[in-house]
Parts: C-alpha cells; structure tokens; sequence
C-alpha cells in the first residue's frame, strides 16, 4: 500500500489518530480493544495475501527477486510492517511490506508489470468472495439462532470483517495516485511513464493521497463503492 516512509505519511497518520480521539474511539479502552482483536484477522489476511499476491505474480512472470528476499509467502511476519500495522490499528490508515520487484527481468515488461500491479487487489477480491461463501456456509449449518449467540456473534463479525477489510484495501489501492496501486495500473495501460505527468504525480503522489483523505475525498468515493460490492456479495452470496 505505501512506498516510501516521509513527512506525508506521518500527517496523515496523525490527521486520522487525531480525528479518532475526537470521535471517542478510545473513550472505552476495553471496548476499542475488543473491536480490534475482531478486526485484526481481517487486516493480517488482507495485507498479507495482498503482498504475497504481488510477489507470487512477479517470481511467476520471472523475477526471482520477492523469491529471494522471502515474500513469496502467506507467512505475515514476511509482508507486515510494524509502523504501518501499528498506524492501522490505531489511525485506521496503514500498509505492509511492499513487495520490491526488478521489472528488467520480466519478459514483457509493460504487461508484467501490469499484472504484478493488478494481482494484489484482485487477491482482495477473491478473498472477500471466498469469505462470503464461508459465511454463507455458516448461516446454512450453524443457523441464525447459534450466530446471534455470544460466540457465534463474535465468528459471524470476523468473517463479515474479512469480507469487508479485504474489499476496502481493494477498492483504496485501485486509487490511481501514487504510492497506491491504481497508479501503476494506470501508468502501464496508458503508457505514461515516460511523460512528464507520471513524474510529476509520482513525485508529489503521497501529498495528494494526503490531500484525498484529509478533505474526505477518498471516503465519498470508497464508501458508496463499499455499499455496492458488500451488497452484491450479500445479496448473490451469503444470504
């Protein structure tokens, strides 16, 4: 999700920690921790197959490169970065390991590149498609009466969190500004990487993705984005 670690990315964090306090998200400490520990499978499956997807594609097209630094792997000691989980939990906005890659060693460098760029978020997607079956299985053999039950209510919101974190990190890196995905997939299907705009979105890519957040310009746009997709996948899948 995030390329480089500057002034930026720190703003932002900061911006969305602040807006938290404020909000009360930590006015019921046990409450906050309560709802972390649910969330927190749905972050480690979303980040992790995410990174590894990036790898698997890029060692697959012929880079040995994430293979030889150990990110062609579900592990997610291989792909979490603790700044970022930790900014994530707390801040609500954060990233792993990004998957480091030499596109020379591609054969079709424009098209592998496009496919490394692509395989992250299309992970996402199959994730949140594979746990929507997962919660449909359980409404089908646990029923609505064990799910609405201390423990099977704490099940039903884990899975329902993957299905949802998972769309989230989706639809947040097909953003199309740097250091998010979309840029990139963006960048190799219209070939931009050689004109002036790409450097120059490139160079103040962190800035404007801070600008998108802090006037709420991504949330207007991931939120009914959000809406759509879960409904779907509710409405085809789980009930």
């Amino acid at each position: 999700m995030r390329r480089n670690w500057d002034i930026s990315m720190i703003i932002i964090v900061l911006i969305l920690a602040g807006t938290s306090l404020r909000s009360g998200a930590f006015s019921d400490p046990m409450q906050w921790l309560m709802d972390k520990l649910l969330v927190l499978p749905a972050i480690i499956i979303g980040l992790s197959f995410h990174e590894y997807a990036h790898a698997k594609v890029a060692y697959k097209l012929g880079d040995p490169t994430p293979k030889m630094q150990g990110r062609v792997s579900i592990n997610p000691m291989a792909h979490i970065d603790w700044i970022g989980f930790a900014a994530l939990m707390f801040a609500g906005f954060g990233w792993g390991r990004p998957v480091e890659i030499n596109p020379a060693n591609f054969k079709h460098r424009r098209r592998d590149e496009l496919l490394v760029s692509l395989a992250g978020v299309v992970m996402n997607l199959i994730i949140a498609v594979i746990f929507a079956f997962v919660a449909k299985i359980l409404l089908l053999t646990l029923g609505y009466s064990f799910l609405t039950g201390t423990f099977g209510n704490i099940l039903w919101q884990m899975v329902i969190y993957v299905i949802v974190i998972n769309l989230v990190l989706m639809l947040f890196n097909l953003i199309p500004c740097p250091p998010l995905d979309g840029f990139s997939v963006v960048t190799e299907i219209f070939n931009i990487k050689h004109t002036q705009l790409y450097w120059t979105v490139y160079q103040y890519g962190n800035w404007i993705l801070l600008a998108l957040i802090v006037f709420d310009i991504t949330d207007k746009i991931l939120t009914p984005c959000l809406n759509f997709l879960y409904g779907i996948l509710a409405n085809c899948i789980i009930y």
